[in-house]
């Protein structure tokens, strides 16, 4: 009982809106092959629910935690996590917008699924991811490409050629609440209806020729703004993920 759970890089993100306490996104997700946590279900004593790992977070907060607690109540559940532990190998950096916690928490789902005998399709299983993060939903589907809108429970896959990515993460923890409040109160801007179009239907290696780190991504300045160091790893032909700190770009090389 084991699996892969990737991380994932933002080609490009544009916020499109304000939903409630969200905002509505825009946005090109890819799974980074070379980088990814080892998951698995272990035979444990513990009769309780158990997650090993190194963590950065209160069990309370972890993604797969919260996982669990919306799936529990369904048959089976309980019981098997009171045979078995979940176990993740950490390789993917917290906090760093390569959406490690919320790839978890897909992983999770997915697995329990499985293992549980749930028998809930992809579609059920992002009606649940949804509630736990915005990322959540584009992990349970395991498209290796998708465009991601709404509050990121619309997700459709796009088909192109896997892109071969590298990434870079500084030591440097960002905090997501912050740096949405620097975009609101300093660079707040929506993206119009022919610019959303014409990104969603361009190829991420076009895109990336296309545009650079600030114009790709709506909280690369924010971010910047509230974490300065930052700017020290914005070279060129790089991109930053999610609301950071992560760097990243495409190996062309054969």
């Amino acid at each position: 009982m084991q699996a892969k759970s990737y991380a994932k890089v933002n080609v490009f993100l544009k916020i499109a809106g304000k939903r409630d306490t969200y905002h509505e996104l825009v946005s090109r997700f890819i799974r980074v092959h070379s980088l990814y946590d080892e998951f698995s279900f272990v035979k444990t004593n513990r009769k309780a629910f158990n997650i090993i790992g190194d963590f950065g977070c209160k069990l309370e907060s972890n993604t797969v935690y919260k996982a669990y607690n919306l799936i529990k109540h369904m048959k089976n559940v309980e019981d098997f996590f009171q045979e078995y532990s979940v176990k993740i190998d950490k390789n993917i950096p917290e906090f760093a917008g390569l959406g490690g916690g919320s790839s978890n928490a897909a992983t999770f789902l997915l697995m329990a699924n499985k293992y549980c005998n749930l028998g809930l399709s992809k579609d059920e299983l992002c009606d649940i991811a949804v509630k736990i993060g915005a990322d959540v939903p584009f992990f349970v589907y395991e498209y290796d490409s998708a465009n991601v809108t709404g509050i990121g429970e619309v997700v459709e896959i796009f088909d192109e050629e896997l892109l071969d990515i590298k990434t870079i993460t500084p030591d440097i923890k960002c905090d997501t609440g912050k740096i949405f409040t620097h975009f609101r109160e300093h660079f707040y801007k929506e993206i119009c209806k022919e610019e959303k179009e014409k990104l969603l239907n361009m190829k991420s290696i076009d895109i990336l020729k296309e545009l650079n780190i600030s114009e790709a991504n709506d909280l690369y300045e924010p971010a910047i703004m509230a974490e300065p160091l930052l700017e020290e790893y914005a070279k060129s032909n790089w991109y930053f993920s999610g609301s950071g700190s992560s760097f990243f770009t495409i190996n062309e090389e054969e």
